[in-house]
């Protein structure tokens, strides 16, 4: 294994020929590829993979989310980082039919803002979904202008809606007008509350599974 501080490009992570590069300990790294010979993965093995590239195939249509409002980053571990290590060791389940997400474990945001307080949703008409919430603004550090976020999972279509500024914390009512082509599909749905212009966020509240209408 070798180290390095500067190059062409600076820093690389991944496979570049016969090299792959790295951070390790905050350094750059470079380490040469395995030779491949008749290894064959354990069941235990290929399980932790399966359960990875679902994390992954999960959370990857969200990281900008993840990396704005899921906790702080440490070192070299990035916001998005964080998020899938929690969800790799605590929402994700292996079932004879393979690996799949526990949504009431998601987390989509992480952080000490207080997060909601008697919080509904329901479906109405035209895809449209209406979130109601006590106004605990002044507790902790809430404020009234606090941004009500909304993410919204269809796992039929493996598509996301976020939406990170619906409303401020003192409205106590929110409605969110989903995409056409989600009518009819049962969603997931988690809600939190962000500091605009900020990276302070509450812990998401996971509002269960709703159809749309």
């Amino acid at each position: 294994m070798a180290t390095f501080e500067k190059g062409i490009l600076g820093g690389f992570s991944g496979k570049v020929g016969n090299v792959v590069g790295a951070r390790w300990r905050g350094k750059n790294v470079m380490r040469s590829l395995p030779q491949r010979g008749n290894y064959t993965a354990t069941a235990k093995q290929e399980e932790q993979r399966l359960k990875f590239k679902t994390v992954i195939g999960f959370l990857s249509p969200i990281v900008d989310v993840l990396n704005s409002y899921y906790g702080s980053a440490q070192g070299d571990k990035s916001r998005a980082n964080l998020a899938t290590s929690y969800h790799l060791k605590n929402a994700v389940l292996s079932t004879p039919t393979g690996a799949v997400m526990e949504y009431a474990k998601v987390v989509i945001s992480k952080g000490d803002l207080r997060g909601i307080d008697g919080g509904t949703v329901a479906a109405a008409a035209e895809q449209t979904l209406n979130f109601g919430w006590q106004d605990n603004s002044g507790q902790g550090k809430a404020t009234a202008t606090d941004a009500f976020m909304v993410v919204v999972y269809a796992p039929e279509l493996n598509l996301f809606y976020t939406n990170i500024a619906v409303a401020t914390r003192d409205a106590t009512t929110a409605t969110v007008t989903l995409p056409n082509f989600m009518a009819s599909f049962e969603v997931e749905v988690w809600v939190s509350f962000s500091k605009p212009e900020t990276n302070l966020a509450a812990i998401s509240t996971y509002m269960g599974a709703i159809t749309v209408l």
